[in-house]
């Protein structure tokens, strides 16, 4: 099974190298020098399942509005009118009461443990170093009301199974003493501690080294110029300096993605016309 991986950041170089340990040949193309060099390179680098949680929550329709009027806001929407976009919408906002966000904050806190968990094998296998802590992490409240809110994600925490405390700000102060230097500020917190952190851009570097070992090729330097199709299925990978083909395709761009979109759009313009 041939496969082209499109993308060398954390799950470009992740996912090739699951393939080619199942025995896939794979390719991997970027228009980098090298692995892990874009949002990879300045990735956060937190491994936090306790923090998975949907977009569709309870007051968030509301936020929305708020966000959208702002200039800097954390969610961006073009609408386009498209009758796939506002079944998208009405689904979303239909998923936005207390019952389906704690379904579906469940359902992503038993994923991301399992990645989590994943991800400590593939540590021990490969003898990897990040500069991984796992010490947890914790999230700090100013006011009551946001240590109140937390009550709704530590209920789907503890049934769950996920380990957490809700701390006062006594507790914030043993967990973390250097917060006794700001008295006041802080009404308490989360404490999550099995959560990690590490640095992004080592971890998918020293990956794609061992990738390298299992067979994969990895072609940097290449700007992607086009993907071919039929209908909704790739046929063929456009670079500048020629075309590739391969029997599946893994999209792993990040925010260049939008040649999902474009063929999607050319496959309905086909079947309108």
């Amino acid at each position: 099974m041939d496969v082209i991986v499109l993308g060398s950041g954390v799950i470009g170089v992740t996912t090739a190298y699951y393939l080619a340990q199942g025995g896939a040949r794979v390719t991997v193309i970027d228009r980098q020098d090298g692995a892990g060099l874009e949002t990879s390179f300045a990735n956060a680098g937190q491994v936090s399942p306790g923090y998975a949680a949907p977009w569709a929550a309870p007051g968030v329709p509301l936020k929305a509005v708020r966000w959208l009027l702002q200039k800097h806001a954390p969610l961006a929407l073009r609408l386009d009118g498209s009758l796939d976009q506002l079944r998208w919408l009405a689904q979303m906002l239909a998923q936005c009461n207390r019952a389906d966000y704690a379904v579906n904050k469940g359902r992503m806190l038993r994923l991301a443990e399992y990645s989590r968990d994943c991800l400590r094998a593939l540590r021990a296998a490969e003898d990897l170093h990040y500069e991984q802590r796992t010490g947890g992490t914790l999230q700090v409240f100013r006011t009551p009301a946001q240590r109140a809110a937390a009550q709704r994600d530590v209920a789907v925490l503890a049934a769950a199974g996920v380990p957490h405390a809700l701390l006062d700000a006594d507790g914030l102060c043993a967990v973390e003493p250097a917060l006794a230097r700001v008295p006041g500020l802080l009404v308490g917190g989360l404490r999550l501690p099995n959560d990690e952190t590490g640095d992004c851009h080592r971890f998918t570097q020293q990956l794609a080294a061992r990738a390298r070992d299992l067979g994969v090729v990895f072609r940097f330097g290449e700007t992607i110029a086009g993907l071919d199709h039929g209908g909704r299925r790739i046929t063929g990978i456009r670079l500048t300096s020629g075309r590739m083909q391969a029997q599946h395709y893994v999209l792993a761009l990040g925010s260049y993605k939008v040649f999902r979109v474009k063929i999607q759009d050319a496959y309905h313009r086909e079947h309108d016309e």
